[in-house]
C-alpha cells in the first residue's frame, strides 16, 4: 500500500498528483513527495520495521513507490561504525561513521537513491534509464539497470577518473563523455530528457530518486536505538543527501519513532564550495563556481538543491566548512590508519570538516557525532 499523498512544489506549495511531472508549472520550482503520515502511523510501527529484511525497503511506507520494489534488495542498512580510535585522534568521545563505502552493489550511497528512482521509473513506464554523473551515480545506474535488463545511458564529464569509468563500463551501458564539467553534462541531460522518453534518475525522476537518500537517516536513527545523533556531518555536492536526511529525521519525529534533535553540517571541498560560501556570507544566493578539487564526486559548481541545503543547515542550528585538497588527503589517511576504512575524497572531505568543527568548538567533545562516509 502506498502512502504517497502527491507532489508539492518546494517553492510555492502548489500540489500535483504523483506522476511524471517534476517541475512546478506555476513557478518552475522543484517538486517533492508528500505523504499521509497519519495513515503510516496507523498502518505500521517502528517495531514492525525492525522485523523486516535489512535493506532500504524496510522503510517502504516512507518511500514513493506504489507496488513492489524492483531492485535494491541488498542495498542499505550499512554499518554504523563506533569509531573509537578515530574519535580519540580528533578529540571526540562518541563518534560514529555511517559507512556507505560498503553499500551493495556499487559501494556508495547512490545505490539507495537509484533503487528508488528505477523502481518508480518502471512504475511510470520508462524502459530506458539514464543519468548525469561524476562517477558514483553512473556506476549505480549502470549496475541496477543491468540487473533488470534495462537499456542504460550514462553521461559523464571527460575528467572522470578512469577507474570510475571502468566501474560503469563493466555493466555495458552506453557511456557518453562530455567535454566540460558536471554542470555542462546536467544541462545536456535536461535537454535530452525533454526530447526522448528516457528516465533520467537525477533529472525528470528527481522527486522520487532523492527520497531514497532518506534511508540513510532512517538507518542512523534506528541503529542508535531510535535516537538522533546530536550532530550529523554530510558531504554536499548537488545537495540531494543533506536535505533528505533532515527530512528523514523530521519524519521519524512526526511519527513518534525517534527522539532527540540533530544539528546538521555541510562539508565541501575548498575547490568547489558554493554552498559553504553562501552559508558563511549569510545569504540565500548560491553563486556557481568552476570546480578545482581532487574530490571529483562532490565537484558540482551549481548545485540544484543547494538552497535547500542552506535552509536545512540553518533550521537545524548547524554549520558548514570547506576542506582543502591537502586536508582531504590527510583525513583519508587518518581514517584508514585508525579505523581500517579506505574511502574516496568525499569521505576525506567530511572527516576533515568534522575535525575543523571540533577545533572551532562548534561540536562539543562529549556529544554524539555521525559522519557520513558516502563512497568507496
Amino acid at each position: 500500500m502506498s502512502f504517497v499523498a502527491g507532489l508539492r512544489c518546494k517553492e510555492c506549495g502548489t500540489h500535483y498528483r504523483a506522476g511524471k511531472q517534476f517541475v512546478c508549472t506555476d513557478c518552475f520550482g522543484p517538486l517533492e513527495v508528500s505523504y499521509d503520515y497519519g495513515g503510516i502511523a496507523q498502518s505500521t510501527s517502528r517495531d514492525a520495521v525492525a522485523q523486516r529484511p535489512h535493506n532500504i525497503w524496510r522503510y517502504r511506507e516512507l518511500l514513493p513507490i506504489e507496488g513492489e520494489p524492483a531492485t535494491g534488495f541488498q542495498s542499505g542498512f550499512t554499518p554504523l561504525v563506533r569509531a573509537t580510535r578515530l574519535a580519540k585522534a580528533i578529540g571526540l568521545e562518541e563518534l560514529y561513521l555511517k559507512d556507505d563505502s560498503v553499500n551493495h552493489p556499487t559501494l556508495s550511497y547512490k545505490d539507495r537513491v537509484v533503487s528508488v528512482g528505477i523502481t518508480r521509473a518502471l512504475e511510470l513506464g520508462y524502459q530506458t534509464i539514464a543519468c548525469a554523473s561524476t562517477g558514483n551515480l553512473a556506476n549505480s545506474v549502470a549496475a541496477h539497470s543491468a540487473r533488470l535488463g534495462l537499456r542504460c545511458f550514462v553521461f559523464i564529464p571527460d575528467s572522470v577518473e578512469p577507474a570510475k569509468i571502468i566501474g560503469s563500463g563493466v555493466y555495458r551501458p552506453q557511456i557518453v563523455r562530455i567535454r566540460g564539467n558536471y554542470d555542462d553534462v546536467n544541462r545536456l541531460c535536461s535537454e535530452i530528457g525533454s526530447q526522448y522518453p528516457w528516465g533520467f534518475v537525477n533529472v525528470n525522476l528527481r522527486p522520487y530518486y532523492t527520497e531514497g537518500a532518506k534511508t540513510l537517516g532512517f538507518e542512523v536513527a534506528e541503529q542508535l536505538g531510535w535516537r538522533l545523533p546530536q550532530h550529523t556531518i554530510l558531504p554536499t555536492a548537488g545537495g540531494t543527501l543533506l536535505p533528505k536526511v533532515f527530512k528523514a529525521y523530521q519524519e521519524l519525529k512526526t511519527l513518534g519513532w525517534a527522539t532527540g534533535d540533530s544539528r546538521i553540517y555541510a562539508a565541501q571541498a575548498a575547490g568547489c564550495a558554493p554552498v559553504i560560501q553562501a552559508l558563511h556570507d549569510g545569504t540565500k544566493e548560491i553563486r556557481p563556481v568552476k570546480p578545482n578539487t581532487i574530490a571529483h564526486s562532490i565537484a558540482i559548481g551549481n548545485p540544484a538543491d543547494g538552497p535547500y541545503v542552506l535552509e536545512c543547515v540553518r533550521a537545524s542550528g548547524g554549520w558548514g566548512e570547506a576542506a582543502t585538497d591537502e586536508e582531504i588527503l590527510q583525513a583519508i589517511h587518518l581514517l584508514a590508519e585508525t579505523e581500517g576504512i579506505f574511502a574516496e575524497p568525499a569521505a576525506g572531505t567530511t572527516l576533515a570538516v568534522c575535525r575543523k568543527l571540533v577545533e572551532q568548538g562548534r561540536i562539543p567533545k562529549r556529544e554524539s557525532v555521525v559522519v557520513g562516509i558516502t563512497g568507496n
